[in-house]
């Protein structure tokens, strides 16, 4: 084995994180901002430590939500807003750095075996829970096997099987083999070895994503089905230990954690998470002091785009229409598909509605997080699917006309489900205009549900056409194109080609895994069938347009995995 002292970035040629999602800004930190039931308690002991741990400070971060989590459990967790709480207060084996590479966190070195395809994590003595237990190896292989449990059903499996390829995973998700067969291994208490199926040029960067986060069994099991979903119902690892919460709770609180290995390197009292889904109450908030950073949007960006704490951050997310292929009869028509992707003006949705730097995309896979072994972006020619993805009014009614006929009929009502957020309902209303002006006969009818609900409506193939998003887990377009594949619980129109699952195959386990030029050519190849067979119809790259406190620096800002991390983050008085 190659002894590795310690953890260095990722510097594949095949894998690049771009610091931002191209929005006009040059920096990721705010440090630039002046010019982003109960159980064997696991929080008591840092709760003794911190008498006053529910009580906000002067020197909280007063932070602006969209949505609420949907869940603290990180196997099961899917959403963004959950991914960056759970990971305010767990370490994964890596945590990422100001650039979004991978760096030391629970494991402190590794060894990797000259076929690239076994990892020997060795982790910190001083790496402890909240309630006091060190962190283990057997922590990482309880929840890893959790997280492929078919009996737990995580969305988020394939990140083990088809993404990380670790050995077993795939065949214990379809219940073929037991989750005891999954490739990981506690050789000791802090030693972790990792088999996969293949050499993984990206898999140090699944580390910090949290579904590879530990779960300690013994505390999970005294905690029955309530684990998650209270302050005393989760163990902290990381920088802050949870404090205040309930489910869908529209106010919660994190504190130092003051027991953390790194807590030296954590000057923030702590977290103060407030949920406001209209836009123009959080910028009131933010104006009166109380939150420290808000989104904002639409009419509110030329309200403060010349303030010295406005900035435009690179969020990473595609926004895109997922017509629901499968179930409903003329949106498998491609002409009608194609009818309703060339009628759609981008530029417009991004510069006379949203105004926050938000990009016009043509791509299923947005420009700007991942560079292939040359350094170029992978999405970098935005005209590269003109034929099939532009707005070309003329085009998109011959479409429309030519689908009609084949269905035989001569008007179409469609229903599209949408978040209860200001700015999806936004593009929503301009969609719905664009397409009823361009497309003669058509209706479009809006259905505004809470994010949770949209989700699942969409994954069951309850709807017909669906606004969603979609940001990177790591920095590869497969993070993507792996959505697409058969079966797979993002596929949300239920899009079937035997030839595109044959592509990726060959990008993650067979020979071009290890080719990055041959794979990159061919991941392209997937792409362009996405695109010609309009799977889905991309609206733009979000960029946020942010307020952000000159008193708070340091907040760490990615397109991929997490998009806020807090850390390193000072506020001053």
């Amino acid at each position: 084995m190659k002894r590795t002292k310690a953890f260095v970035a990722i510097g594949m040629a095949s894998v690049m994180a771009f610091s931002l999602v191209g929005c006009g800004s040059s920096a990721d930190t705010a440090s630039t901002t002046t010019s982003t039931e109960s159980a064997t308690t696991g929080a008591e002991t840092t709760a003794e430590a911190s008498a006053e741990a529910s009580a906000t400070s002067s020197s909280d971060m007063n932070i602006m939500l969209e949505t609420p989590v949907e869940s603290l459990d990180p196997q099961q967790a899917t959403d963004g807003t959950s991914f960056e709480v759970i990971a305010d207060y767990t370490d994964g084996l890596m945590q990422m750095d100001a650039d979004g590479q991978a760096i030391p966190a629970i494991a402190e070195s590794y060894d990797l075996s000259e076929d690239g395809m076994t990892y020997t994590f060795h982790l910190r003595e001083d790496a402890n829970w909240s309630n006091g237990t060190p962190v283990t190896a057997a922590d990482f292989v309880f929840a890893w096997q959790r997280a492929v449990d078919p009996e737990v059903a995580s969305e988020y499996s394939y990140m083990l099987s088809d993404i990380g390829q670790i050995k077993n995973a795939a065949e214990i998700i379809a219940g073929e083999k037991d989750k005891s067969e999954l490739g990981v291994t506690a050789v000791d208490e802090k030693t972790l070895q990792v088999e996969l199926n293949v050499p993984v040029s990206y898999f140090l960067s699944l580390m910090y994503f949290p579904t590879f986060y530990p779960v300690n069994e013994e505390f999970f099991n005294s905690c029955g089905d309530t684990f998650a979903t209270s302050p005393e119902t989760v163990l902290a690892n990381g920088a802050f230990v949870l404090d205040s919460y309930e489910p869908a709770a529209t106010a919660f609180h994190l504190t130092k954690n003051a027991d953390y290995y790194d807590a030296d390197k954590v000057q923030l009292a702590g977290l103060n998470y407030q949920v406001i889904q209209d836009s123009q109450q959080a910028l009131m908030s933010y104006q009166t002091g109380a939150l420290d950073t808000t989104l904002v949007n639409g009419e509110q960006v030329d309200q403060v785009k010349d303030d010295p704490e406005f900035q435009a951050i690179g969020a990473g997310y595609l926004w895109y229409v997922t017509p629901n292929i499968a179930g409903v009869e003329e949106l498998a028509n491609l002409n009608i598909r194609m009818a309703l992707t060339m009628a759609i003006n981008r530029e417009s949705i991004t510069e006379d509605v949203l105004k926050d730097g938000s990009t016009p995309t043509y791509t299923a896979v947005p420009p700007q997080f991942a560079a292939g072994p040359d350094g170029s972006d992978f999405s970098k020619d935005q005209t590269a699917f003109a034929d099939v993805c532009a707005f070309d009014a003329d085009k998109a009614v011959e479409y429309w006309n030519a689908g009609l006929a084949e269905l035989g009929i001569t008007e179409l009502t469609l229903d599209m489900v949408v978040d209860a957020d200001d700015a999806p309902q936004k593009v929503a209303q301009v969609l719905k205009e664009q397409w009823e002006t361009t497309l003669p006969g058509l209706t479009i009818t809006l259905t505004i549900e809470p994010k949770k609900q949209r989700v699942q409506d969409l994954q069951d193939g309850n709807f017909e056409l669906g606004l969603t998003r979609w940001g990177p887990d790591y920095a590869d377009p497969m993070t993507y194109l792996g959505m697409w594949i058969t079966n797979n619980s993002n596929n949300y129109g239920f899009w079937s080609n035997a030839d595109y699952d044959a592509m990726i195959d060959e990008c993650t386990t067979g020979a071009l895994c290890t080719d990055a030029e041959g794979r990159w050519a061919k991941m392209f190849e997937a792409e362009k069938i996405v695109m010609d067979e309009a799977v889905i119809f991309p609206l733009y790259t979000q960029c946020n347009a942010e307020m952000m406190s000159s008193k708070v620096t340091g907040v760490e800002f990615h397109p991929c995995a997490l998009n806020r991390v807090y850390k390193n983050a000072v506020k001053v008085d």
